[in-house]
C-alpha cells in the first residue's frame, strides 16, 4: 500500500439500518451467507473491483481492499429499526426476496436481529401502519430517543465505529424550506418547536447518528440530508454524508445508456420511463405525496447528461416522462420499461426499447454493502461532508444547489469520480480526468 493518512479499518463496524423490510434483509442475509461461504456478493464493487493505480511502468490494477484499509465482512454488525416487529428472519421469509434455502443457514444470526422501535410519523407514509413505534413528545424527543439507541447499540456490541444508513420507505416530499432547513441552529429550534410538516423523521435519523459520530447514508429520495442545515452539522462533526437514493434498476439503465445517445451525437425527442413493482416500496410510492420524492430525484438524471445549453440542435425540447405503478403481484420481481424515441442524419426518428426485469433488493443489496464500507472509509480519510464520489450509487446524488452546483450523473464520470477517490485515499495520485 502507499503512504496514505487514511486510518486502518481496526476493530468492528456497526451497520445501523433504518428499515428492516426486502432491501435490508437481503443485504444482511448476504453478507452473513458470504460469510459462511455459501454465497459470492456479486454486485459488489468493494468486493469484486479492480482498479488502476500508478502509471506506466509502475502500473497496477488492485482490489479496493488492497488500494486502501477495508473491514471484512467477517467485521461488520448489524441492527436496525423498523415500523413492523419481525425480526430479520420473520421478515427476509415475509419479503420473498431470497428462497428459503438462501436463508436458513443464517438463521439464528438472522432471528437475533430484533429490530427497535422505529421513530415514525404515520403523515409521511399514510400506506404503513406497525406498531413497533417509538411515543415521542415532540421531534427533539425523537432524535434524543435515536441518540440513545445509538449509544446503547455501541455499549452492547463493542463496535468500533458506526454508520447509519436509510433503507425504509420514501416519505412524502418535503420541499427545502431555509427557513427552517437554512442553517443547523434554524433546524435544531424547527426540532424544539415539533415542526412536524418541515422536519421528517428520517431527519431525526440523521441528525442523531452526526450528533453520535456516525456518517449517514440516505437510501431513498428523501430531501433528509439533502439540507444546508445538515451539511452545516456534517462540517461541524466531521463526518461524512452521502445521499440520495440508491441507484438500482431503470435509472442506472438511464446513467448508463443516456452518455451513448450523448457520445454518439445523435438527438433525442423524448424518453419515456414506467416501472411496475410490488413490495413495500410500491406500496409506499402508490401514495401521490410519495411518488412525488422520487419522480424528483428520478427526473434529474437525463437533464444533466444531455444538455441542450451544450447541443441545441440535439437536446432542445425532449420530453421526459416518469411513471412508477403499484402492482401487487411482481412484489420484488420490478419491471423497468423505457421507450426512447431518437433521430439522427438529417433528423430522421428512431426508437430505442429497453425491458429491464430486476430484482430490486437483489440490486439494491450490494449498494447498501458498498456505501457502507465506502463512506466508512471517507471517515478514516478524513472527508466529511456530501461525499460526491459516492454519485456513482445514487440516484439523485447530492450537491449545493444554493450555489448552483450540478449533479454529476452520467455513470462513467461518476465511476472516475470514485476511483480518483479511492486512489487518494490509498495515498495513490488521483490521476484520471474527468472529461
Amino acid at each position: 500500500m502507499a503512504n496514505s493518512n487514511t486510518k486502518p479499518a481496526t476493530g468492528k463496524l456497526g451497520i445501523m439500518i433504518v428499515g428492516l423490510g426486502a432491501v435490508s434483509t437481503t443485504f444482511i442475509t448476504g453478507v452473513l451467507m458470504t460469510r459462511k461461504g455459501l454465497a459470492k456478493p456479486v454486485g459488489s464493487m468493494t468486493q469484486y473491483d479492480k482498479i488502476r493505480v500508478g502509471r506506466g511502468a509502475d502500473k497496477k490494477y488492485l482490489h479496493l481492499k488492497d488500494i486502501v484499509s477495508m473491514p471484512s465482512l467477517d467485521d461488520l454488525v448489524f441492527a436496525a429499526w423498523d415500523v413492523y416487529p419481525a425480526n430479520a428472519y420473520e421478515s427476509a421469509i415475509n419479503a420473498e426476496v431470497l428462497k428459503e434455502k438462501d436463508i436458513n443457514p443464517v438463521k439464528d444470526e438472522l432471528l437475533a436481529i430484533k429490530p427497535m422501535k422505529a421513530a415514525f410519523d404515520h403523515n409521511y407514509a399514510k400506506r404503513l401502519d406497525g406498531d413497533n413505534v417509538k411515543q415521542c413528545r415532540d421531534r427533539w424527543d425523537m432524535v434524543e430517543q435515536i441518540r440513545e439507541d445509538i449509544r446503547n447499540f455501541k455499549k452492547n456490541t463493542g463496535v468500533d465505529r458506526v454508520v447509519v444508513l436509510w433503507a425504509a420507505s420514501t416519505e412524502i416530499y418535503v420541499a427545502p424550506d431555509m427557513q427552517y432547513h437554512g442553517t443547523l441552529a434554524a433546524l435544531e429550534q424547527a426540532m424544539k418547536d415539533d415542526k412536524k410538516d418541515v422536519i421528517a423523521p428520517s431527519m431525526c435519523y440523521a441528525y442523531a447518528a452526526l450528533m453520535e459520530g456516525a456518517p449517514f447514508i440516505m437510501g431513498a429520495p428523501n430531501t433528509t440530508v439533502d439540507i444546508p442545515a445538515m451539511w452545516e452539522l456534517a462540517e461541524k462533526t466531521q463526518l461524512p454524508i452521502a445521499g440520495k437514493d440508491f441507484k438500482t434498476g431503470q435509472t442506472l439503465v438511464k446513467s448508463g445508456f443516456a452518455p451513448i445517445i450523448g457520445t454518439r451525437m445523435l438527438g433525442l425527442s423524448g424518453w419515456f420511463s414506467t416501472n411496475i413493482l410490488g413490495n413495500r416500496d410500491g406500496l409506499v410510492l402508490d401514495e401521490p405525496a410519495n411518488f412525488r420524492t422520487k419522480e424528483v430525484s428520478k427526473l434529474s438524471t437525463l437533464e444533466t447528461i444531455l444538455k441542450a445549453d451544450v447541443q441545441p440542435d440535439l437536446y432542445t425540447d425532449y420530453y421526459h416522462k416518469v411513471r412508477i405503478n403499484y402492482y401487487p403481484p411482481r412484489n420484488d420481481n420490478k419491471e423497468g420499461w423505457d421507450n426512447i424515441d431518437i433521430f439522427g442524419w438529417m433528423g430522421y426518428p428512431m426508437q430505442i426499447k429497453i425491458n429491464f426485469l430486476c430484482r430490486d433488493s437483489i440490486l439494491a443489496a450490494p449498494l447498501c454493502l458498498d456505501l457502507c464500507l465506502l463512506i466508512d472509509l471517507a471517515r478514516r480519510a478524513g472527508r466529511f461532508g456530501i461525499q460526491r464520489f459516492l454519485s456513482f450509487f445514487l440516484k439523485s446524488p447530492m450537491h449545493d444547489y444554493t450555489q448552483g452546483e450540478e449533479a454529476v450523473n452520467n455513470l462513467y464520470q461518476q465511476y472516475t469520480m470514485l476511483k480518483n477517490a479511492v486512489r487518494e485515499m490509498g495515498g495513490y495520485e488521483a490521476d484520471e480526468e474527468i472529461d
